[in-house]
């Protein structure tokens, strides 16, 4: 065998050195990923014509003053704010520059603008076991940054949805799910998901088609919730919310300065067994203004056509607002507000 000449030899490492640098310089470790993603990861705070609570949900920055989510976050919402991951600063939706309904995917447009864009990948290359991270506010607990792997890549009807093991819950709705090279290559559904770590993204090249139709805002109002059956969740046996009901709130405790510790019924109004139900509490004082806003998750089985209680808490300043006292200021007047309680609920699991 002859010998290699030392320049060729040189060559040769300098390029296997350019080859191997190349096919490293894009991977990015979690921590890595999770910074810039935290940077430009939003929650979606919605109000209806009154200003009270709507809905919340995640979204993310995509360009100069546009963000991303889920239609069905925002759809029905009269306005709303996105809030930057970890900051305070308030950013009103200006309105909706593009909508793809069948996809559950809307772009807003947000005031003051602001760029930092998290770079779009091409789904069509992503494979089955790949790893992703999914950041979002599930539960309204802002900067939850989750991992996992594409677990498979499903078809619905002529559309596709990629299906991941990184856990969403309602909350996380709009947020991105990012490859290993930090490129977004999904975006999260959380509402209409069912059974054990069946979580869905929709893949990022339906979001370029529709940011290549981006155009001035036009007013939340304009766009109504949309239905099931005109969504690609439908395919997976998507539904809504419907049948289960909350009510009958009362607090644990009658003393007027204790504690804000609560109880309310969650019935089941289905023919089948339900769990895992997440439900939202809005407390309003006589004047018709939202209080505070409970996030709640209730795991265990319902079954069909019953009810169980769960509790909650709440600050003890939105207990007295909200009952009044009795006249020696000992006791409540009430042992339930004397103002209305507004159950919500997000979603629930039907136990086959």
């Amino acid at each position: 065998m002859g010998q290699i000449k030392p320049r060729l030899f040189g060559f040769l490492c300098w390029t296997f050195l350019l080859i191997v640098e190349a096919s490293s310089a894009h991977a990015q470790t979690a921590q890595e990923i999770a910074k810039k993603a935290f940077g430009s990861t939003v929650l979606l705070v919605m109000e209806d014509a009154n200003g009270q609570p709507h809905s919340l949900g995640s979204g993310f920055l995509v360009g100069d003053g546009e963000i991303v989510s889920n239609l069905h976050v925002v759809a029905g919402a009269a306005r709303g704010y996105a809030k930057l991951v970890g900051e305070k600063t308030k950013y009103e939706i200006e309105g909706i520059a593009a909508v793809d309904a069948e996809r559950d995917l809307v772009v807003l447009k947000i005031i003051p603008r602001r760029s930092q864009a998290l770079p779009i990948g091409n789904s069509d290359v992503i494979q089955v076991g790949e790893p992703v991270y999914a950041v979002g506010n599930p539960q309204g607990l802002e900067g939850t940054f989750s991992q996992g792997i594409i677990s498979s890549i499903r078809e619905v009807g002529s559309d596709k949805l990629l299906q991941i093991t990184a856990p969403i819950s309602p909350g996380s709705s709009g947020g991105p799910v990012l490859s290993g090279t930090g490129e977004v290559i999904g975006v999260s559904v959380a509402t209409f998901k069912s059974g054990q770590n069946l979580n869905f993204a929709i893949p990022s090249n339906y979001l370029k088609a529709l940011l290549g139709k981006s155009s001035a805002a036009q007013p939340l109002s304009h766009f109504k919730p949309i239905k099931a059956e005109d969504s690609i969740l439908s395919g997976l046996g998507g539904r809504g919310v419907e049948g289960i009901l909350g009510g009958k709130l009362t607090w644990s405790d009658q003393l007027y300065d204790s504690d804000g510790k609560y109880s309310f019924t969650l019935r089941n109004q289905l023919r089948e067994a339900v769990r895992n139900i997440y439900c939202m509490v809005v407390f309003y004082d006589e004047d018709g203004n939202a209080l505070d806003v409970n996030l709640l998750h209730y795991r265990d089985v319902i079954p069909a056509s019953l009810a169980k209680r769960t509790t909650g808490s709440v600050d003890a300043s939105v207990k007295r607002i909200t009952t009044p006292p009795s006249p020696d200021n000992k006791y409540l007047s009430s042992i339930a507000p004397t103002t209305k309680v507004e159950f919500r609920i997000l979603d629930f699991e039907i136990v086959k």
